[in-house]
C-alpha cells in the first residue's frame, strides 16, 4: 500500500512553511468580523436603492428591474448571514 503524506507527518508537528499562523498560534476565522461587514455591505447595497437610475415601463406603472436586482441580492445577503449567525450559535 503506498503511503500519503499524511500518513508520514507526525500529528503534533505542523510545518510553519505550510501554515505560517503557527508561528503566531492563530487557527480561526472571524466569525464575529464576518457578521459586520456582512450586515455593512447589505446596508451598502440597499443604499443603492436611493439614486437617479431609470426604469422601464411595465404594464403603465413604472417598474425598477434595477431595484429587483438589487433587493434580491440584499436579500440572499441576509438570508446567508442568518444561517451563518445560527451556524456559529450552535458551534459555541
Amino acid at each position: 500500500m503506498a503511503s500519503t503524506e499524511l500518513e508520514k507527518k507526525p500529528s503534533q508537528a505542523i510545518d510553519p512553511a505550510e501554515e505560517p499562523s503557527v508561528e503566531w498560534g492563530w487557527h480561526g476565522g472571524f466569525p464575529r468580523g464576518t457578521q459586520i461587514a456582512g450586515w455593512f455591505s447589505v446596508v451598502a447595497i440597499l443604499l443603492m436603492l436611493i439614486g437617479n437610475h431609470q426604469g422601464i415601463l411595465s404594464g403603465g406603472g413604472k417598474f425598477k428591474i434595477e431595484d429587483f436586482y438589487i433587493i434580491l441580492t440584499a436579500a440572499v445577503m441576509v438570508v446567508g448571514l442568518l444561517i451563518d449567525l445560527r451556524i456559529n450559535k450552535r458551534k459555541r
